[in-house]
């Protein structure tokens, strides 16, 4: 077990003034009164954000490197270039009409604590022992380009560059173009730290149902995610006879139906969702000629994960032939079920109890740029509460006071390295 040997009054001390105000800049890019968020990735208000955060690197001497998927990289070099190189923050993009802390409060509680690490050091005098990097991952919502996890998983390796740069939003621009169009587009190598600590919102109401304010995601669940087309034929909807008709949407719905009875049936270890339709045309007086599903399962179980695809081939082809029309499967993603690392686990609840806290073990459903990577590194997600569960809507809050413990613990964890160096290897 990972030994905490200072007390919390030798934890930098966080600028709450600070933390908040950056938390509400960041917010007008994108940020409607309601409350609501739609910074889609590669976006003009995405480069708005992204210049927001360049601008706050430079004014605190980062260097700043954007790699050619357009993650960005704040550099703090100060322990020499053979120190370890300690990673933290997450991502800016969100979900159209999305909430305003997912994703970004993890970049704002990443540069509050790099900021209150640098006055610490400059009132002790230590000498640091690690360098640190804070990250802006590219499309993690995945909401404009799929997959999600997009940065990330090219930094990790598991995503081909080439193919990352060819997927194309539902206009048609490609990453690539969408890079080019707001400066971001850059040419820096993979970064790969020695580890990595992602701070974010819970997303879900454990924690406030437990009556807790910080929890670990131990676990991360895999997911499969298909992209369906049933291809019918187009016609009236008032003379063409009902059975003659070769539906897609029909056929989109009797599959809607069925991923909620598999999930029904496998009980809660099984998510299904079909959450986005493409319709073609689109008219209420045609019988739709296309229709496109975006199908997820996920599970924290890999055999469940495995079993659940299988069933869900088979449901597909029998809708449709129910439907009478026939399918396309156009692409499939699939995200590894796995763990997060033990020796940040450990970290995360010892300096959570010098804090005055105690942790929650939590499994993450969601996907972070932490799982992507975990990969090849060892890395962590830490949860802070979502009032009521909420989250991808434009009510999802979290605190004033929460964020302030979150970014707290991530300066309480990221100081332990600073101090003394890559602890995960002693």
């Amino acid at each position: 077990m990972l030994e905490i040997r200072k007390d919390p009054s030798a934890f930098p001390g966080i600028d709450a003034e600070a933390l908040h105000r950056m938390m509400d800049e960041v917010s007008a890019f994108g940020g409607g009164p309601d409350g609501s968020m739609t910074r889609l990735t590669l976006s003009r208000e995405d480069g708005l954000a992204r210049d927001w955060l360049a601008a706050w690197f430079a004014q605190e001497g980062l260097r700043l490197e954007i790699d050619a998927i357009g993650n960005m990289y704040g550099f703090l070099d100060w322990a020499g270039k053979d120190a370890p190189c300690i990673m933290c923050g997450s991502h800016l993009d969100s979900q159209p009409n999305g909430g305003r802390f997912d994703g970004a409060y993890g970049v704002i509680a990443a540069c509050s604590a790099i900021e209150a690490i640098r006055r610490r050091v400059a009132e002790t005098g230590i000498t640091p022992k690690c360098n640190f990097v804070i990250v802006n991952w590219t499309n993690e919502e995945g909401a404009r380009f799929q997959p999600s996890l997009l940065g990330s998983s090219v930094n990790s390796g598991e995503i081909d560059l080439d193919f990352a740069l060819a997927r194309r939003d539902g206009s048609g621009v490609s990453v690539a173009e969408a890079l080019s169009e707001i400066g971001y587009a850059g040419e820096a190598a993979r970064v790969v730290p020695a580890a990595l600590i992602e701070i974010h919102i819970e997303g879900s109401a454990h924690l406030e149902k437990a009556g807790l304010r910080i929890g670990a995601f131990t676990r991360f669940w895999g997911a499969v995610k298909y992209r369906l087309a049933y291809v019918g034929r187009q016609a009236h909807t008032g003379p063409t006879p009902m059975a003659e008709r070769q539906d897609a949407l029909l056929a989109a719905a009797y599959l809607i139906a069925e991923l909620r009875d598999m999930a029904d049936k496998a009980g809660p270890d099984l998510h299904t969702s079909a959450a986005r339709l493409e319709v073609y045309p689109n008219s209420p007086n045609v019988v739709p000629g296309e229709t496109v599903m975006f199908i997820e399962l996920r599970s924290g179980s890999a055999e469940l994960l495995a079993s659940a695809e299988a069933e869900l081939k088979e449901k597909i082809e029998s809708c449709a032939a129910r439907a009478h029309t026939s399918f396309e499967v156009r692409s499939i993603d699939r995200r590894r079920a796995g763990e997060f690392d033990a020796g940040l686990i450990d970290l995360a609840e010892q300096t959570a109890k010098s804090l005055g806290q105690t942790v929650l073990r939590l499994d993450t459903i969601g996907g972070h740029d932490a799982v992507s990577m975990s990969a090849v590194t060892p890395a962590i997600v830490i949860g802070v509460p979502s009032v009521g569960g909420v989250i991808h809507h434009p009510t999802e809050f979290t605190t004033p006071e929460d964020r302030l413990l979150g970014t707290e613990l991530l300066a309480g964890m990221l100081w332990r390295f600073c101090v003394d160096g890559n602890i995960l290897k002693n």
